[in-house]
């Protein structure tokens, strides 16, 4: 379906209640985090992009399905990353194995780690980013998906909160000791 402007600037809620009035505006709502979606479902995990598409197809099939039951009271975002969190971690158990690498792209490893303000050479850059990619995949998975959905996915505390159903102190804990453990597996790694 070939949707016009107004509908795509549509807020969440809106497309929400289109969708389920006329599954046509599902599609919307698919084309506005698809790509989103695919990216969290790839620094969460270590599948290729056929599981990737795989997941992300069940996840919206999910959604469609459980559209009316939507809690209002929570940001649609946060719903539907939920959503998605689960069912990756459902297939990660599937298949009995614990992610050996996360797919994290050199321009996701800065987010993690400011940048020096004495860059040197661009060997010394290099082994630092492999240095970071190293520590994240070392991290427990709890901490490494805190972490993704901090700086990566760029979500408020609130929105982790709902996402991961923690509370607030937990979040904001879980974060802290993510830092620290990556902080200390950078500073191990940089030893060697």
């Amino acid at each position: 379906m070939d949707y016009d402007k107004d509908l795509k600037e549509k807020s969440d809620g809106e497309l929400v209640e289109l969708a389920k009035k006329n599954p046509d505006y599902f599609g919307l709502i698919m084309e506005r985090y698809e790509k989103s979606l695919f990216f969290y479902i790839k620094r969460i995990s270590y599948f290729g992009k056929e599981d990737i598409e795989d997941i992300l197809q069940e996840v919206f099939v999910k959604v469609y399905k459980n559209l009316n039951e939507y809690e209002e009271s929570l940001k649609f975002s946060s719903w539907l990353y939920r959503i998605t969190r689960n069912q990756t971690i459902d297939e990660i158990r599937k298949r009995g194995s614990r992610p050996k690498s996360t797919s994290l792209e050199n321009n996701d490893l800065g987010k993690f780690m400011k940048a020096s303000d004495n860059i040197e050479k661009e060997f010394s850059r290099k082994e630092q980013m492999k240095n970071i990619r190293e520590a994240i995949d070392r991290l427990p998975s709890k901490y490494r998906e805190i972490l993704v959905l901090r700086f990566l996915e760029e979500k408020n505390y609130e929105e982790i909160m709902d996402i991961l159903k923690k509370p607030k102190g937990t979040v904001a804990s879980l974060i802290r000791r993510g830092r620290k453990i990556l902080e200390e597996e950078l500073e191990s790694l940089e030893k060697h």
